[in-house]
């Protein structure tokens, strides 16, 4: 297998609204982030992701462009970004990108002049259609709620949008919006950045006569998925991109890819195929839901274990990995995966553990190298994301079920559970900001904080620092293949990593209670070192079996 400077990065995503504010107006800024960049130089990060920080009206928190090439004046200007780039280079650490084509704001002037007229050259830039018989030209429904067609008085049509109606979706068929896209990210590459992380790109190819999809019992719109997912002419765009621009560069790209199996994720990430060199898939975050993502089941470990096997197996020489269980979307991991209760610090250490010791390359979400959870604001008025709006809306007003339920998805699944500020210490607002936040703070900061856990020795921070600098040690975390035991087990994730003659065991216990693992015939020798584990190991007990204790990780070398 090749060694790449980016399969052996460890990655930070920075959300910059909640990161830090440096100027007191609430809202985290990129001079905020210069402040905290010798934190995540010790953390031992290689690469920060910064979500979009590009100008924008923030209908979804920056993931609607109005200009890909300035900078959102909540954030500062574009002397503040090329010396926060500056300041991180300078550190030996690389920027990535958001990347965000396959919409942009409805206020980005492309879109201004293609509502203008049906016969403006920009019409063509996005996807027009005509109404069906008074309605929508097809049944689709938004990811946000709604259906995903708006319609625009000035022309008498309406255009897609598969988000928000204010991110109208680029026409990627036509090659004038491909070739303004490339020139773009040759701009950002020419400045000096090191990668993008590509917002939604399996969405960008439709299938062209854009048919209608089939509603789920007693819904009115249609998920769009099977029509805009991995459709027919993505693989050309993204060889396109990469012969353009990508190939051009040293960089670390990733694509989020909804809905991707392994089969398909080799097409996009393969070696030989000069795509991408990564994707993220979302298979495990939707083992806890059923249907919808706010209907809430409990997840089983053995389908963890299926999931992250087969990524692990199959990718195996042919593509890499990236590794991740929460970001900006998805709910803070021990909550989601752990116990954010009486067992927040081990069960935080075990799943760090997990996400540091598989092949691939590790993508940590602000805060949760401290450990911060969901959060539980009492009124949906604290809430501030478009998508948890909207469906309590949809859900309370328009189809009248219980708020208190409703609430307890929104507890469980919201995106907001991520964008609360990052809590630094415990001063009023966790030490984000001297004025008011534009979401409150998790009220746990108090006890949850960059300053505690950088003062004590043993805490989650200092954990994940041990956990990267062991990844640097010892290529076989990086390079091993991957060998799952224990398949059936409830409560064990134990895996083999192999590489050039060495052995690497994790073994973690998914659950609150105490099982039993026994090391299996002939695979414990003397030679077995103990690398990291979230309890004190008595390093004369037996190694045959190991009595585990609540959320216990060990990893042995041998």
């Amino acid at each position: 297998m090749e060694r790449k400077w980016w399969k052996e990065a460890v990655v930070y995503q920075i959300y910059p609204r909640s990161f830090m504010d440096s100027n007191g107006d609430g809202i985290g800024d990129l001079k905020g982030i210069i402040s905290k960049l010798d934190y995540l130089k010790e953390l031992g990060v290689d690469v920060i992701w910064l979500s979009p920080v590009y100008e924008s009206p923030n209908d979804d928190n920056g993931y609607d462009i109005s200009n890909y090439q300035a900078i959102m004046k909540e954030f500062g200007t574009m002397d503040d970004f090329d010396e926060l780039l500056k300041e991180v280079h300078k550190r030996g650490m690389k920027l990535m990108m958001d990347l965000v084509v396959n919409h942009t704001s409805d206020e980005h002037p492309w879109f201004q002049h293609s509502r203008d007229s049906k016969e403006n050259p920009y019409r063509n830039f996005y996807i027009w259609r005509a109404g069906k018989g008074g309605k929508e030209p097809n049944n689709w429904e938004s990811v946000f709620g709604g259906s995903a067609w708006e319609f625009d008085e000035r022309t008498g049509e309406y255009y897609l949008h598969l988000f928000s109606r204010k991110q109208p979706d680029l026409n990627w068929e036509n090659e004038a919006v491909r070739q303004h896209v490339y020139e773009m990210m040759r701009w950002w590459l020419d400045k000096g950045i090191d990668g993008f992380r590509m917002d939604v790109i399996n969405l960008l190819s439709k299938v062209p006569d854009l048919p209608d999809g089939i509603p789920a019992p007693g819904k009115k719109y249609a998920s769009p998925f099977d029509y805009v997912a991995n459709g027919p002419k993505i693989h050309d765009y993204l060889k396109e991109m990469s012969e353009k621009v990508l190939s051009h560069y040293d960089l670390i790209t990733v694509g989020e890819t909804p809905g991707v199996t392994p089969e398909e994720a080799k097409l996009y990430v393969g070696e030989d195929r000069g795509e991408l060199q990564m994707v993220f898939q979302f298979e495990h975050m939707d083992l806890d839901s059923e249907g919808s993502k706010w209907n809430v089941k409990p997840w089983k470990l053995t389908d963890l274990k299926k999931v992250m096997s087969k990524w692990q197996k199959e990718l195996d020489g042919i593509g890499w990995n990236s590794l991740y269980l929460n970001n900006h979307d998805q709910p803070r991991l021990v909550s989601r995966f752990g116990d954010d209760g009486k067992y927040r610090v081990e069960s935080a250490k075990m799943l760090a553990t997990f996400l540091h010791t598989l092949q691939g390359t590790p993508y940590i979400y602000q805060g949760e190298e401290i450990g911060m959870t969901n959060v539980r604001f009492p009124s949906i008025d604290d809430y501030r994301d478009i998508e948890t709006l909207n469906m309590y809306h949809e859900a309370v007003v328009e189809r009248g079920e219980d708020p208190r339920k409703v609430m307890e998805s929104i507890y469980a699944k919201g995106r907001d559970n991520a964008r609360t500020p990052m809590q630094w210490d415990d001063s009023p607002h966790a030490g984000f900001t001297t004025g008011t936040p534009w979401i409150q703070v998790n009220p746990n900061y108090r006890e949850i904080n960059v300053k505690k856990a950088l003062a004590e020795e043993d805490s989650i921070l200092h954990y994940y620092r041990k956990l990267i600098r062991l990844r640097k040690e010892y290529p076989i975390i990086i390079y091993g293949s991957y060998e799952l035991l224990l398949p059936e087990d409830e409560e064990i994730y134990a895996y083999l990593r192999k590489w050039e003659g060495m052995k690497l065991l994790t073994i973690l216990n998914f659950k609150g209670g105490t099982p039993v693992f026994s090391f299996p015939d002939g695979l414990f020798s003397d030679r077995a070192k103990l690398l990291i584990s979230n309890y004190p190991v008595n390093e004369v007990e037996s190694l045959q079996r190991v009595k585990l204790r609540p959320y216990e990780a060990r990893v042995y070398l041998f």
